[in-house]
């Protein structure tokens, strides 16, 4: 209770402010919308925004845009009202759950969500309906962050261009006729046009990396095993990663935190404590010595290369040094057995059933083999990189070409010569099992963001978050927004390309 009649003048003063605040808010969903999740966030915290005004900001968006980029296969437009309106009382109340509380987030639909269907963009899977959340959907509930829906993807996580999916292919935002890149596809794609704030992907051989550079959002895989990988659906288990897409390092810092820490129940999961991501991104990075790979700039397509050059020399001004570094021969790691487990656990019916999918893997005698030459690299990538050629991170570019047409991806699929992005930028990074971002670093001379990765040692993510952040201080790459607008005409796939997708009739 108020003291004062002056005290109880500033308390009605400052809730009329805030009533006007949350006026204005309500008047402009899309501003809601584009905030950053840490903005967000802030304003959840101060009482300036609702949860339920967030969520519905967000709704609106995937409302008017997904008929044009296809980045979500299931809207849980219902559940996420609901979910909102009971964050929105324990705001109220002053109780917050952490700052995801309030937060619209997608999930990638190879991760399980109770009483939602999971289809890992699958005909197959089209119908599953799982009864428990992954570990990492139940770390998000728990934080308060508020599940908007499943995103679409490259089908089962096959494949890096998310064009093909029994649900359609994602369109890039920033060129309707191009591939969003994958297999996160709709996740890169649903970040990036202001659909929610963040959203989870998976990565196993650049799968969060490749879609959020083609998409020109942030994304982040953290050390193999520091996030849980249990109720998702698998590509290779070895190599599988999960963890946050977002507009900001700050901002996948944020989620990163929920989601990471130990899974006694992930036979893959690391028991180690996670340290505090959003206090260490503000870490100085002048004395980190920076370790320059030749291999990952071979071929490099040119407007790539000049965006990475010129990155390169802002990030040499920032550190300390950089030094060219050898990275460890990668022999057969490919553990592709590994995914044939998990077909036969569905039915080998469905191998020829879905369009695109490899065919399975397979000898026991082959398996061995590159189990152990994978935890061989893993043992000794920190020793032979980074002690021995005394370097604290690697600068990579994250693909080394452009994103191309949607059409000419499935053309080539129907004559059996898909085109994926070439893997070495991304696949040998999961390969190592290292902590890795990619942030936007520049554009093409027709608008298409370029990527930047950031690796570390293992468990060494704060390094890698200090640097990006770093970078994303110094430049504004990563304020840029696709110039998709509501009247924008969806291109429209040839009958041969159209019967590459699978494409369901409804969703």
């Amino acid at each position: 209770m108020p003291n004062t009649r002056r005290d109880f003048l500033s308390m009605t003063l400052a809730a009329a402010a805030a009533r006007a605040v949350r006026a204005n808010a309500a008047d402009a969903p899309d501003e809601l919308a584009a905030m950053t999740l840490k903005q967000a966030s802030e304003a959840i915290h101060a009482r300036k925004v609702s949860p339920v005004e967030l969520t519905e900001a967000c709704l609106n968006r995937i409302k008017i845009y997904n008929p044009k980029i296809d980045a979500w296969i299931t809207v849980m437009r219902q559940q996420s009202i609901e979910q909102a309106r009971l964050l929105e009382k324990e705001q109220a109340a002053g109780h917050f759950r952490g700052p995801l509380h309030g937060i619209p987030i997608g999930l990638k639909d190879n991760i399980d969500s109770a009483g939602v269907r999971t289809t890992a963009g699958s005909r197959t899977l089209a119908g599953n309906v799982p009864s428990e959340d992954a570990e990492v959907t139940r770390r998000l509930k728990a934080a308060g962050a508020v599940i908007v829906g499943k995103c679409n993807m490259h089908i089962f996580a096959a494949g890096a261009t998310s064009a093909v999916s029994y649900f359609g292919p994602v369109r890039n935002p920033w060129n309707l006729e191009l591939i969003a890149g994958g297999s996160s596809g709709g996740s890169a794609a649903a970040v990036a046009m202001n659909n929610c704030y963040a959203a989870l992907g998976t990565d196993t051989g650049g799968s969060i990396r490749t879609p959020s550079a083609m998409c020109g959002v942030t994304g982040f895989k953290a050390t193999y095993g520091r996030v849980s990988i249990r109720g998702i659906v698998p590509l290779t288990w070895s190599l599988d990663h999960c963890g946050p897409i977002a507009r900001t390092v700050e901002d996948a810092a944020m989620v990163l935190q929920v989601i990471a820490g130990y899974d006694r129940l992930d036979v893959q999961s690391i028991d180690a404590p996670a340290p505090d991501y959003s206090k260490g991104i503000g870490a100085p990075v002048s004395q980190l010595r920076l370790g320059i790979p030749p291999q990952f700039y071979d071929g490099l397509q040119g407007e790539v290369a000049q965006a990475m050059e010129e990155a390169m020399a802002l990030l040499k001004k920032m550190t300390k040094d950089a030094r060219e570094v050898e990275m460890p021969s990668i022999l057969d790691t490919g553990a592709g057995s590994e995914g044939t487990v998990y077909r036969e656990m569905l039915g080998s019916e469905f191998v020829i059933a879905e369009p695109g999918l490899p065919a399975p893997a397979g000898r026991a005698v082959d398996y061995i083999r590159q189990w152990r030459n994978l935890r061989l690299v893993r043992r000794i990538v920190d020793e032979e990189v980074f002690k021995k050629q005394s370097v604290d991170l690697l600068i990579t570019p994250t693909i080394r070409e452009l994103p191309w047409p949607i059409e000419e991806e499935l053309g080539r699929l129907a004559d059996a010569h898909p085109r994926n992005p070439k893997p070495g930028n991304t696949r040998s990074l999961d390969d190592y099992g290292l902590p890795t971002i990619t942030v936007s670093c520049g554009s093409s001379k027709s608008g298409l963001p370029i990527g930047l990765q950031i690796s570390g040692p293992r468990l060494a993510e704060l390094n890698v978050l200090a640097l990006a952040h770093a970078y994303q201080k110094a430049t504004d790459w990563h304020t840029r927004k696709p110039p998709l607008n509501p009247d924008a005409k969806v291109p429209t796939l040839s009958k041969t390309a159209a019967s590459q997708t699978g494409e369901a009739v409804t969703r």
